[in-house]
């Protein structure tokens, strides 16, 4: 697990956290597509998740570098988070896919930052929300079980 554990007194400045992610990036199982993506996840008690993209032959099988990040972290216990930068090799700032967004409309509140990010540098500064407006969401779930 490449988790890095920052002292409470250090301010994680969205420059250190999108280094982090071209760390994961690095890490990337990518012998199809060739494409690397990383990912660096912000906790609230200043832990950094990496994670990397992991194809497979079965392409419906691989996951995303956003995803990796957050499933290593809920599968550590935790589930509060303050920010998140991605990277990759492309023209602009890359963009995650829908079922990306999702997962961070699951564990992170709307207005969390997201840091997306190329080698180039170019930085676009979102949120969550902004990311996937409209969410589906618990609330949805309860909504619709109190109306059987």
């Amino acid at each position: 697990m490449v988790l890095k554990l920052f002292p409470r007194s250090c301010i994680m400045d969205k420059n250190t956290l999108i280094n982090e992610s071209k760390l994961a990036r690095e890490k990337a199982y990518v012998p199809y597509s060739k494409f690397k993506v990383g990912a660096a996840l912000l906790s609230e008690d200043g832990q950094v998740y990496h994670g990397c993209n992991i194809e497979n032959s079965g392409y419906s099988m691989t996951n995303c570098a956003e995803r990796t990040a957050f499933f290593k972290a809920v599968s550590e216990g935790v589930t509060k988070f303050k920010a998140l930068s991605v990277v990759a090799d492309t023209e602009g700032p890359v963009s995650p896919c829908g079922a990306c967004r999702q997962v961070m409309a699951e564990f992170c509140d709307s207005s969390m930052p997201v840091y997306l990010t190329n080698l180039k540098g170019d930085v676009q500064a979102t949120t969550v929300g902004e990311l996937l407006p409209g969410a589906f969401s618990k609330e949805d779930l309860d909504y619709a079980e109190g109306q059987q």
